[in-house]
């Protein structure tokens, strides 16, 4: 049975708004916005978990696992992890499976509503007012655009914030009721690795410029995978570095062997 007791604040939640501000600011190709995310949730860890050190240090390692999402709506995602990291310290829960995986599941949704709305629709209109100001020379032009794009995704932030908190409480007491929890995490850990699938498909891109044949009509290898498969490449190599990284290898290395690859195929005419 769920305590009705917090130990989350208005005042946290709003440091926590603040702090998720430069989720991008250390953006890297190995887990992406990882480290924005746990420096934004770190003091609500560690006020959960601060008296167990060990836990603390579990807690800020399940939030340093690959993460990437439009940063307006990435508060909402923060909200609900954080009701549902307390609600795992006061009911002295052991699974910590669903705090990983209700972040895999939501980023690439939340981050197909939030381009759709932050870059494809508030930009272009904040844009649009600005620049016609602008090329006027009237200095309301800049003004206006910052105010017209920064407003509303400031908004967005903080209320998709609450929001998430409220909704992660609200929704996990109703699931514990129904004692569909191991479904539900089940369920989620199936969508996160549907997510992080499709991310494969439409980020990893290779094209092969080999050709079968010495004929006037040679057959293009790429044309054959493609036809047996289409990403077939892109897969293989995914699942190479996978491979990679269950030998231990470090990060480093790949992304070095991948641009000397890549430069190196690209020239002798592998890659196309």
């Amino acid at each position: 049975m769920l305590k009705d007791n917090k130990k989350i604040t208005h005042g946290d939640l709003v440091n926590v708004f603040f702090r998720s501000m430069p989720l991008e600011w250390t953006w890297n190709f190995e887990r992406q916005q990882h480290m924005g995310y746990s420096f934004a949730i770190n003091p609500i860890l560690k006020k959960l978990y601060g008296d167990d050190k060990e836990k603390l240090k579990e807690a800020l390692q399940r939030h340093l696992e690959f993460f990437n999402t439009t940063p307006a709506v990435s508060t909402v995602i923060l909200g609900i992890n954080i009701a549902m990291e307390e609600n795992h310290v006061l009911n002295n829960e052991t699974d910590t499976n669903p705090m990983r995986n209700i972040k895999a599941a939501l980023m690439g949704p939340f981050a197909g509503i939030g381009d759709s709305i932050i870059w494809g629709t508030l930009r272009i209109i904040a844009t649009s007012v600005g620049a016609a100001l602008a090329l006027e020379g009237n200095i309301l032009g800049p003004i206006l655009f910052l105010i017209i794009f920064n407003i509303p995704h400031y908004l967005m932030r903080y209320y998709g914030l609450m929001s998430g908190y409220k909704m992660g409480s609200g929704v996990l007491k109703k699931v514990e009721k129904s004692g569909l929890m191991p479904s539900v995490s089940y369920g989620l850990a199936i969508l996160g690795l549907m997510v992080v699938g499709a991310m494969t498909a439409s980020l990893v891109k290779l094209n092969l410029g080999i050709n079968i044949g010495t004929s006037e009509n040679p057959i293009l290898l790429q044309g054959v995978l493609d036809s047996i498969m289409p990403g077939l490449a892109p897969l293989g190599i995914t699942y190479l570095i996978y491979w990679l990284l269950g030998k231990e290898i470090s990060i480093n290395y790949i992304l070095l062997g991948i641009t000397l690859v890549g430069i190196l195929g690209s020239y002798f005419g592998i890659f196309v």
